[in-house]
């Protein structure tokens, strides 16, 4: 997973910034907040336009981690439209999927101290992230 890792910090040091939706604006993907039901998200492409769709009921801490999830898809699988993903399907054990996730924890933690700034069951509770890909991150 070197090459995801490698993606993430070209990127943080491009645009100075690991905040997804600014990421994607910044790559020109069209970040859209929708009514999705409970679908968290998904990303799509249509010709030569890359979109991440996200559903507008999410918590800003929840929309973030959706959001670099989705922001992996289009930079590590851009031509991949993702299906819709349902609450308790964000984490599949897919290829693509366990990749997007990868993408995600690198951009939203691998430059922050977790003991300082950010505790392992913070991170957990806060983005809702499962137990088991939290220990395989790190």
């Amino acid at each position: 997973m070197e090459h995801i890792e490698k993606k993430v910090r070209t990127l943080l040091k491009r645009y100075k910034t690991s905040n997804p939706i600014k990421l994607a604006e910044a790559l020109g993907i069209v970040v859209v907040h929708e009514n999705l039901g409970n679908t968290l998200g998904y990303y799509s492409k249509h010709y030569r336009f890359k979109i991440i769709h996200l559903n507008e009921k999410l918590g800003e801490d929840k929309l973030e981690f959706v959001c670099a999830h989705e922001l992996g898809h289009a930079i590590l699988h851009p031509d991949s439209n993702t299906p819709f993903l349902k609450k308790n399907t964000l984490f599949s054990t897919d290829k693509i999927e366990m990749e997007a996730n990868i993408f995600a924890m690198n951009l939203l933690f691998k430059e922050k101290d977790l003991n300082s700034q950010l505790t392992m069951e913070l991170a957990l509770n806060k983005y809702g992230i499962p137990q088991k890909l939290l220990t395989k991150f790190f």
